[in-house]
């Protein structure tokens, strides 16, 4: 019998992990040996704070990141096909989302290893229900071109697709370049397209703000400056 691959999420920030995971999640991940992370360092900050049975020194911590080459995943299921539970540690919120996570448990699911994935803060469904934008129809697009002139074909494609399937667009940027990304959004979008911008979820800092284009073009931009934001925005 193989192990089980448990997707364990990560607090969006800085805090104690008890006030963002349930004790399911908790007691799930504390007996477990073999992690598959993104950064070790950072994940080993974590798992000795949200307490592990095992001293730190014992536990098997692999990365797995965007340097990562595709021939690098199968020998992280080593330990699975060995009959070893494994847990898969995102940077923050959800593995496999948005995440480098996901190439593992997709080839986890091709050798038919039971994957198990555990509650914890989604920075996007945290997002989609603060928005008020539409919950039943909505797509999220991860991170858009960087490049002004591809971003700016790609907003007005989006909000097209916005308006004509009454869609909620949802993306993400890189916290250095968040103000970039408002910015582009205020002058491609149209005046009474809905933008909500939802930043440091689940934070004492935490800001959700949603209201028309024509609205934010008034106000003083909002402080993203490093902060993790999800924009979303209905036509």
């Amino acid at each position: 019998m193989s192990g089980t691959l448990y997707l364990i999420p990560v607090p969006l920030g800085p805090g104690a992990p008890q006030d963002v995971l349930p004790p399911h999640t908790l007691s799930t991940l504390q007996p477990l040996r073999h992690f598959v992370v993104e950064n070790a360092k950072s994940a080993r900050a974590f798992l000795k704070i949200a307490g592990t049975t095992l001293p730190l020194q014992e536990l098997q911590l692999n990365e797995l990141n965007e340097h990562s080459r595709p021939a690098d995943i199968a020998p992280l299921l080593a330990p699975l096909l060995a009959g070893e539970d494994v847990g898969l540690l995102s940077e923050a919120g959800c593995p496999a989302v948005a995440d480098p996570g996901a190439a593992l448990v997709a080839l986890a699911q091709q050798q038919n290893i039971r994957v198990v994935p555990l509650i914890g803060p989604s920075s996007l469904l945290l997002a989609l229900m603060g928005s008020g934008l539409d919950g039943q129809h909505f797509a999220f697009h991860g991170y858009l071109p960087a490049k002004d002139a591809e971003r700016s074909k790609v907003l007005r494609d989006l909000e097209k697709e916005s308006r004509q399937k009454r869609q909620t667009q949802l993306c993400i940027e890189t916290p250095y370049r968040n103000a970039a990304l408002f910015d582009a959004l205020l002058r491609h979008c149209q005046p009474g397209t809905r933008l909500c911008v939802a930043t440091d979820l689940s934070l004492p800092s935490e800001r959700i703000r949603t209201q028309t284009i024509a609205a934010w073009k008034k106000q003083t931009p909002p402080d993203l400056e490093r902060r993790p934001t999800v924009f979303l925005f209905l036509a």
